[in-house]
């Protein structure tokens, strides 16, 4: 017993210390720490608890402008100078904002947060002004560069870093890395709209849609990884920003098979609002420089007239309910031909067809302080994280096999979520394609819904679409994908909505 007490002790003295180094260029460095303990022979050390074994010290980095951000996600004063030194959870100087009680997330997170805690800290430090402060007044033309913002992850050299974000198969856990893109996402627009003076309020930015994030290859944890990116294009009160992964694959390196880098792409868009007032709020002006930010722009500015378009056409839609009811008979009925043979005639219904309702996962949560972002609201990329899983869950269960993960079409957040809610996601197989037989694909919905018992309400905050495939191997196999069907014009709705949005029906 006091064996295992004191291999416990040491396993959780350990500290994994992150550097973020900040350049001109903005480029933020996850890196393993140079003060190592040795290495504890024990089950939790073979399972990946344990630190890796000392090796060279990293280069040192080069000269900055601001002193070094550490990252700390066990807290342990190690000694040292004071430049090196962890930070002493229990001590009297002040600790970054990812410290404090509620604020723990991923590393990479904590570092994104505590890199734009420095402009809200900034606001905060002017005292009892700060809270007569006024909104900005004069707005600001940037360049896509002054928000570009990079992190890298050190998979190869660590390996604490390496097992938080392994999954069951060897790869990254995509929900675990949506956290880390929306994270940086929110960095990116913090930066964009900062005007850098103490006198006027910040804006309350917040996540308003991610639109196509594509996976393009599996991603590994066994190599080095960087996420990367910067506003694309802005409206009056909205940022675009898009944002890249990219990891090399050392083994195509100079062959003549060498493989893209990129890995994945996404596209998220915020808001801002007057953090007083609430109401939409304008932003710094955007300017492009190069060949490639201008061509984003373009398209990001093609994207919002697009946008507004299509708002203008629900109204006039809904402004016209018999129009819109003929419009869409057609092909509700078209849609919910096969569901009735399931209700009317279950024995002669195609055994290749499943009723949408017969896919269907819930999970609930109460939302806990320790999932609140810098506003104190719940993080949406928590969010992100837990539909995904559900999500994934969900298509496991339709196909019988491990589904690839190819995309997040579309998620929008509707209502913001607040610590103490009652938070139910519901997820069905919306539909399925199954025009091409060597890569049919699964779409999933998530709805998440914010539940109030004691007023006997439940309100959508957030929908989520996520598209999967299976391998290769297993469809040679001989597996087939069922077609999905709705019972119900409900369900024939969303489908049909979900289709016009992909473009499916032209």
């Amino acid at each position: 017993m006091a064996l295992r007490s004191s291999t416990a002790t040491s396993l959780l003295s350990r500290t994994l210390r992150l550097r973020l180094h900040a350049t001109s260029s903005p480029y933020f460095l996850l890196q393993p720490s140079a003060h190592r303990i040795p290495r504890v022979q024990s089950r939790a050390a073979s399972s990946g608890g344990a630190d890796p074994p000392t090796g060279q010290e990293p280069a040192p980095a080069p000269p900055m402008d601001s002193p070094t951000i550490k990252v700390v996600s066990h807290l342990r004063d190690v000694g040292g100078s004071s430049s090196t030194a962890a930070i002493d959870a229990g001590g009297s100087a002040r600790k970054p904002l990812s410290l404090w009680p509620g604020m723990y997330h991923s590393p990479v997170t904590n570092a994104l947060w505590e890199a734009r805690s420095s402009i809200f800290e900034r606001k905060m430090d002017v005292g009892a002004a700060g809270a007569a402060a006024g909104p900005q007044t004069e707005l600001l033309t940037k360049t896509p560069a002054q928000s570009r913002t990079a992190i890298a992850y050190k998979f190869a050299a660590d390996d604490i870093l390496r097992e938080q974000y392994r999954d069951a198969w060897n790869e990254v856990r995509i929900g675990k890395l949506l956290e880390d893109l929306d994270a940086l996402a929110g960095t990116i627009a913090v930066k964009h709209c900062s005007d850098e003076d103490s006198t006027t309020r910040p804006l309350l930015l917040v996540t308003a849609s991610v639109d196509k994030m594509v996976l393009m290859k599996p991603i590994r944890v066994d190599t080095d990884l960087k996420i990367a990116g910067a506003v694309t294009y802005v409206g009056r009160s909205s940022i675009d920003i898009q944002i890249e992964v990219t990891q090399v694959d050392q083994d195509s390196v100079g062959s003549d098979k060498e493989s893209d880098p990129i890995a994945l792409t996404a596209n998220f868009t915020f808001v801002a609002r007057d953090s007083v007032t609430g109401k939409s709020a304008p932003v710094n002006r955007l300017s492009p420089e190069t060949e490639r930010e201008t061509r984003l722009f373009e398209e990001g500015e093609a994207q919002d007239k697009l946008r507004k378009k299509k708002r203008e056409e629900q109204k006039a839609m809904h402004g016209n309910v018999l129009h819109k009811f003929h419009a869409e008979a057609e092909r509700l009925n078209a849609l919910l031909a096969e569901g009735r043979v399931f209700s009317d005639l279950p024995a002669l219904a195609d055994r290749d067809s499943i009723l949408l309702r017969d896919t269907r996962l819930e999970t609930s949560l109460i939302c806990q302080p320790q999932q609140r972002n810098l506003h104190g609201r719940i993080f949406g990329g928590f969010l992100m994280h837990r539909a995904f899983e559900l999500a994934f869950s969900t298509a496991y269960a339709f196909v019988g096999q491990r589904p690839c993960f190819l995309e997040v079409d579309h998620v929008d957040f509707l209502k913001p979520v607040d610590v103490g809610d009652f938070l139910r996601f519901k997820s069905c197989v919306l539909y399925t394609q199954l025009e091409n037989k060597w890569q049919p694909l699964v779409n999933v919905e998530v709805v998440a819904h914010v539940t109030r018992p004691e007023l006997r309400k439940s309100e959508i905050s957030n929908t989520f679409h996520f598209t999967f495939s299976v391998s290769s191997d297993a469809l040679k196999n001989g597996l087939t994908i069922r077609n999905v069907v709705p019972s119900t014009e409900e369900e024939a709705r969303r489908i049909l909505e979900r289709m016009d949005a992909e473009g499916l029906f032209d």
